[in-house]
C-alpha cells in the first residue's frame, strides 16, 4: 500500500500546475520564458496575479494530499516522509513534461505543514522574516529549508529522513540563485527569479 501510494503521489507531483494553468489560460510555456521556472514568481511575471494564485494553491495542494491520504491511513510517521519525498521529486522531475520542474518551495511546504504544522509554521516565519530583511526570496528558502530537519527532530523525529534528503535537494534546485547571490547578480523581491 505504501509503494502505490508513493507512486501516485510522484505521478501526482508531475502534474505542473505553472504549465497548466498558463496554457489553460493562453499564456506562453513558463519553462520558455522569464526565469524558465514553471513556478508562482515565474507565473506572476507572465501571466498575471490570478494565474499565480492558481499555481500557488495547486502546487501547495500537491504536497498536501498524498501526505494527509497517508495520515488519513495511521501511516507511520518515516513513510508519511518517503510520501512527501516522492511527490517532492514529481514536481521536480515531472514525468509528463519531460523531468523539467520547479524548484518546489510551494509543493515542499504542503508536505510538511501536513507532516508537522509547528515545524510547517516554523518555516513560514522564518521566510518571511528572512524575506522582509533581505528582499531575496531565493536566500529566504535556502536559509529556512537549511533549517527544516532540525526542527522536523524536535515535532516529528521519524520523518527526518527522507526531509533532510527534500531539504538537500530543494537547496540544491537554487545553485543558480545561490550564485547569483555570491556574485551579486541576484534580483531582490518581484525583481527576476523565481524561488517557487
Amino acid at each position: 500500500m505504501i509503494l502505490l501510494i508513493c507512486c501516485s503521489a510522484y505521478l501526482l507531483g508531475s502534474v505542473s500546475t505553472a504549465i497548466l494553468v498558463c496554457r489553460s489560460l493562453g499564456y506562453p510555456d513558463p519553462r520558455s520564458k522569464g526565469s524558465h521556472n514553471p513556478g508562482t514568481t515565474n507565473v506572476f511575471r507572465l501571466a498575471g496575479k490570478t494565474a499565480a494564485t492558481l499555481t500557488l494553491i495547486g502546487d501547495i495542494a500537491k504536497g498536501v494530499i498524498p501526505v494527509f491520504i497517508g495520515l488519513l491511513l495511521e501511516i507511520k510517521h518515516l513513510y508519511l516522509g518517503l510520501i512527501g519525498l516522492c511527490v517532492f521529486l514529481g514536481h521536480l522531475y515531472p514525468l509528463f513534461f519531460r523531468l523539467k520542474g520547479g524548484k518546489g518551495v510551494a509543493t515542499a511546504l504542503g508536505v510538511i505543514h501536513v507532516l508537522s504544522w509547528q515545524t510547517g509554521l516554523c518555516l513560514d516565519v522564518a521566510w518571511l522574516l528572512l524575506l522582509m530583511v533581505f528582499r531575496y526570496s531565493s536566500l529566504a528558502a535556502v536559509i529556512s529549508w537549511s533549517t527544516a530537519p532540525f526542527i522536523l527532530f524536535y515535532f516529528a523525529p521519524e520523518s527526518v529522513g527522507p526531509i533532510t534528503l527534500l531539504s538537500a535537494l530543494l537547496i540544491y534546485r537554487h545553485k543558480t540563485n545561490i550564485k547569483n547571490l555570491i556574485n551579486g547578480t541576484e534580483k531582490k523581491m518581484g525583481a527576476s527569479k523565481s524561488s517557487i
